[in-house]
């Protein structure tokens, strides 16, 4: 059974805390949207923050809004060695044991015990989308892409079902350049 998906690429960002939001940007500071992403409910903001690791820094992350209870940072495996970071390999939201870092913003800094991760890659779901591929909340599934010289199946990709989703396949940017993909394109869901 196969069936198409959109496959998207995810490129570095963090998710904040609102006791975080107001340290690196002031008191009564809130999240100004720039983008809506694919995700419903889900922007890029304005607002863009430094990340700073033992080896190095990297300009500029964005943030995703809205805020949430843990601040988390994403970014690839290649981004967190030059930073001097162990990113774990992990679904969004999944911080426990992870490494920390520095956040630097307008107004302040920020230093977090846990919250640098990597994203594992991950296919958004409602429960219709689910039943139509024949899959769960938590199956692991792979997917193939093609590309010009790099084409190639993606294993290992976590099913994520919710109501608040809509159907779309995210890998970051390593993930992206190893497919040879530039953009966004379609994906087959190999069961």
């Amino acid at each position: 059974m196969s069936k198409n998906v959109f496959v998207e690429i995810s490129a570095r960002h963090l998710h904040v805390s609102k006791e975080h939001l107001a340290i690196l940007f002031g008191e009564g500071a809130t999240l100004t949207p720039k983008k809506d992403l694919s995700q419903p409910g889900q922007y890029a903001c304005e607002q863009r923050v430094d990340v700073v690791g033992p080896r190095g820094t990297i300009k500029g992350v964005t943030i995703l809004g809205p805020t949430r209870p843990s601040t988390q940072v994403e970014i690839t495996l290649t981004e967190a060695r030059q930073l001097g970071i162990k990113a774990l390999v992990r679904e969004s939201g999944f911080i426990e044991g992870s490494e920390g870092c520095t956040l630097v913003g307008p107004n302040g800094s920020v230093s977090i015990e846990q919250g640098v991760i990597a994203a594992k890659r991950h296919i958004h779901m409602t429960p219709e989308d689910a039943a139509e591929f024949n899959v769960s909340d938590k199956d692991i599934v792979s997917v193939s892409v093609h590309s010009q010289e790099r084409s190639l199946v993606f294993g290992d990709v976590v099913v994520r079902v919710s109501e608040k989703f809509a159907l779309a396949m995210h890998i970051d940017t390593d993930e992206a350049n190893a497919a040879g993909l530039s953009g966004a394109c379609e994906g087959i869901l190999i069961k």
